[in-house]
């Protein structure tokens, strides 16, 4: 079935009645060529591109939960490009245009809403910073502007200019970031990986790795042996559990982030608004909720819960921008398990092991990534060679000394 405005119309005028599952629900078979564990964003968009761009056939995602139910659903929907490093900018900027043409690519509505983001300065040293990384996003391609606090009042009036504790002083801007509706994205890729005849299968967590010789033969399941030539790991916050059972130990760490949205209110923030002075994103959502976040909660979980002092800490940040929202009540918050890496930056790699592939430590860019992460990783699996866009994010990066540290924090996973 393909979507279009004629198709709603006729669905509309008969009852809803012709509307069928988007994606099938079959039985693993004994043996695949490729087997991609975890149905998140970049699991099934790993299926979809290998499919679809790469020719491969024979392909399943395994699940051991339902589709939608881990990261990709928890999330702020942020999507943007704003990086500073040459290793990082280009596959952000790669990742930004492929959501520029993802709902006519798979024929769904994602709800991709370029309404832009600006990340607010509140120093002189930060200003100079946000420009550098303005510049360099220029140089790669990418847009960004600088705005001054003028500006910025004149666009975002209700941001506290007059009585702040941390003054505005301008602000980083991409116009072409914004946010996308993260079901959306689980469930268009499902379906489009499905339509190229992928097997999503739910409900199967895998239990261990059959490895023999050092080559990769399948994996152990609750539902039994699925053998495969290729194994590629691609489960965020659970890739240290995933990849203990080939003895590889990851340079992460899963740390729990939350985030939160606010009773409906009337349209006010018209795109994403960063705080400069602490760790805060904010945008609202078609529904009228603001939809916000802010730090990790420090420590280490594999639980998608997190504690009230973090809450407490991300709506003070809120109040320092914008006051107006203290009688704003919070309707629900969630948590999502971030694999946190010891630069802040991915790994999408091959192991040592034949035929097992790693593809994890997203640390807090998991979701704007999902389309470049997903092309990139099955541009890996099918060709054994990685992307021109994605050669920095090599697993012995650690070992050689060539880290990514957007922050320039150092070793301090829960800090990136």
């Amino acid at each position: 079935m393909r979507f279009s405005g004629f198709k709603v119309i006729k669905e509309a005028l008969m009852g809803h009645k012709g509307w069928g599952p988007q994606w099938r629900n079959p039985e693993p078979k004994p043996h695949y060529d490729i087997i991609i564990i975890g149905g998140g964003g970049h699991g099934l968009a790993t299926a979809y591109y290998l499919a679809k761009e790469f020719g491969q056939k024979n392909i399943a995602v395994l699940e051991k939960g339902w589709i939608g139910g881990g990261n990709v659903g928890r999330n702020t929907t942020i999507i943007r490009s704003n990086y500073l490093l040459d290793g990082n900018e280009p596959f952000y900027e790669f990742s930004l245009k492929l959501w520029e043409g993802l709902e006519q690519d798979f024929n769904y509505n994602a709800m991709v809403s370029q309404r832009g983001i600006l990340n607010l300065v509140h120093s002189d040293g930060q200003r100079d910073a946000f420009i550098r990384r303005g510049n360099g996003m220029i140089l790669n391609g990418a847009d960004a502007e600088y705005l001054t606090a003028e500006q910025i009042r004149a666009e975002c009036p209700f941001l506290n200019f007059d009585d702040a504790r941390f003054p505005i002083k301008g602000g980083l801007a991409q116009r072409r970031g914004g946010t996308v509706r993260h079901d959306a994205v689980a469930w268009g890729y499902a379906r489009g990986a499905d339509q190229h005849g992928v097997d999503i299968i739910q409900n199967c967590e895998v239990t261990g790795l059959r490895i023999e010789n050092g080559v990769c033969k399948g994996v152990e399941t609750s539902r039994g042996f699925i053998g495969a030539n290729k194994v590629g790991s691609c489960v965020a916050g659970s890739s240290s559990r995933i990849m203990a059972h080939a003895n590889i130990r990851l340079p992460i760490e899963s740390h729990v982030l939350q985030a939160f949205v606010s009773e409906g209110l009337k349209p006010v923030i018209p795109g994403v608004i960063t705080f400069g002075a602490g760790h805060f994103y904010v945008s609202q959502s078609d529904k009228g909720g603001l939809v916000f976040g802010g730090d990790l909660d420090g420590y280490n979980t594999y639980a998608q819960r997190g504690n009230l002092p973090t809450v407490e800490d991300v709506c003070e940040s809120g109040m320092a921008i914008m006051p107006m929202i203290g009688r704003a009540r919070l309707l629900r918050m969630w948590g999502g398990v971030m694999d946190m890496s010891m630069d802040g930056s991915p790994i999408i790699d091959k192991t040592h092991i034949d035929g097992l592939y790693f593809n994890g430590g997203w640390c807090y860019g998991g979701f704007k990534a999902t389309p470049a992460s997903g092309w990139c990783y099955a541009h890996l699996l099918a060709k054994d060679e990685p992307h021109e866009v994605a050669t920095a994010y090599r697993l012995d990066r650690f070992q050689r000394g060539h880290l990514i540290d957007e922050k320039g924090m150092g070793a301090q996973p829960n800090l990136h």
